[in-house]
């Protein structure tokens, strides 16, 4: 698969857009003396002032209206990223909420005289905390590809939300409104294969974030008769899966990720499956960080397996641990992790280092260390502990867990199931987590429970075979 394929297609759907809104824009399109500069200099920049008040100007000519937000819409897709910066702090900046009228507005209140009065200025009150720019917003979810137009332009507010308050905010509310739209119960659930449109087996590719599919093959292998992929989409964006997971149909909970993603393997007999791996969950949309599908998504497709596959007993994931390598390089650091006599023996015979950390640092730290039999026999123990001790004995100021992935499985009610020495070897599973994967187990009947006590306490569900990894 060619390293652009991403961009491409990416490409191909900004310019898709442009085509959808160019019949509605042209008639407003020249209003002003054609599109701005790409980065928006100061002179441009009233000029698109005055767009953004046109397309808020109240008008019963709803073709007219739909034509000025399409204009808009085209002038924020011609900028590079400086324009953009500069486009959404100006709409941030000058359409938030007008905090004068909020003040007259709480005076009202205050001042109501009786219950209807009350309820009329707390009204207005309400009407007044809404700033301007979600009405400018909500003008391009009338036009085709609107929402998704929407979904992307968050993703530019993101990358400045931390530098730029005013642009933070208004990606806060950008969100709420998404969360509005989002909700749940309006996703429809598609199983994706390889009869699917072209189109979404392309996006399938580009959004794959946690095991890169790398060819058609490889992508035809994933969605082979043993294995499922579904995911999620919205009225709204078609085309654009949401969040989607792939599942392999196995005789067994699996403890490597390569033998399920060998294409040159047999396939598997699926009447002998008893077991469902769920091995990639990807958020395709990353305008829509913050508002969650994980769980519901999860859920859903358990009980298509389950009415599909009644042999099915266990549902499980095999996922990474992305954040382990990071946090151990820190712990060798501060020398903050200790080997048995034995496990300092064996790693003393084959890498030098004056501490625990150091030794681990430098066995860690050769190139294709797993495949010497030897180094990877001595390292087993120690890493298998530190993987244990980072899921579940580090904690996050809340007591919940600190890696990412740990955080969304355990809120879901699952347990920590097994952890797999070597289960992932290629470049990014060493990289990030030293190839450990984990296996976490979604039992039907403990999901409820586990749920609770983790969102309640941070007690977090952990199998025999863990447990003694974990004990102080």
């Amino acid at each position: 698969m060619p390293n652009d394929q991403p961009t491409s297609f990416i490409d191909r759907t900004l310019s898709n857009l442009r085509q959808a809104w160019s019949g509605l824009s042209d008639s407003t399109r020249y209003m002003i003396t054609g599109l701005p500069r790409p980065e928006l200099p100061e002179e441009d920049l009233e000029r698109v002032h005055q767009q953004m008040e046109d397309c808020l100007t109240v008008r019963s000519d709803e073709v007219s209206a739909r034509a000025r937000a399409a204009g808009l819409g085209r002038t924020y897709l011609a900028l590079d990223p400086t324009g953009q910066l500069r486009f959404l702090k100006l709409l941030a900046e000058n359409y938030s909420v007008d905090r004068e009228a909020v003040d007259q507005a709480m005076d009202a209140v205050r001042s109501a005289k009786d219950d209807d009065a009350r309820r009329k200025a707390e009204a207005k009150l309400r009407r007044t905390l809404e700033p301007r720019w979600r009405r400018l917003l909500k003008r391009f979810t009338t036009l085709p590809e609107g929402v998704k137009f929407l979904v992307d332009m968050r993703v530019v507010m993101l990358e400045h939300a931390r530098s730029e308050p005013a642009i933070r905010a208004l990606s806060d509310d950008l969100q709420d409104m998404l969360s509005a739209w989002f909700d749940v119960g309006l996703l429809e659930l598609k199983q994706i294969t390889w009869e699917s449109p072209a189109a979404i087996l392309e996006k399938l590719i580009a959004y794959e974030a946690v095991h890169e599919i790398r060819s058609w093959d490889d992508l035809k292998n994933r969605l082979d008769s043993d294995r499922r992929c579904f995911a999620y989409f919205h009225p709204a964006m078609p085309d654009e899966p949401l969040i989607f997971v792939e599942v392999a149909l196995l005789p067994e909970m699996a403890a490597n990720v390569h033998d399920i993603l060998d294409a040159d393997a047999p396939k598997g007999d699926v009447s002998a499956a008893t077991t469902a791996i769920f091995y990639s969950i990807s958020n395709a949309q990353k305008g829509l960080v913050g508002i969650s599908f994980g769980n519901f998504l999860i859920k859903r497709v358990v009980e298509v397996l389950q009415h599909d596959f009644p042999n099915l007993k266990k549902f499980a994931t095999l996922s990474p641990i992305p954040g382990l390598s990071r946090w151990s390089a820190k712990t060798f650091e501060e020398d903050g992790f200790e080997l048995t006599n034995a496990e300092r023996k064996a790693l003393a015979q084959i890498v030098e280092g004056e501490t625990d950390g150091a030794m681990l640092s430098e066995a860690l730290g050769r190139t294709k260390w797993f495949e010497d039999e030897h180094l990877a026999a001595a390292l087993k123990g120690p890493v298998t502990r530190l993987a244990a001790r980072y899921l579940y004995g580090d904690r996050r100021p809340d007591g919940k867990a600190k890696d990412p992935v740990a955080h969304f499985h355990l809120s879901n009610g699952a347990r920590m199931e097994r952890l797999n020495w070597l289960g992932d070897t290629s470049k990014k599973g060493l990289a990030q987590a030293h190839g450990m994967m984990i296996n976490y187990l979604y039992r039907l009947s403990d999901i409820e429970t586990n749920s609770g006590a983790y969102s309640a306490s941070g007690k977090i569900a952990v199998s025999s075979s863990v447990k003694p990894l974990v004990r102080d």
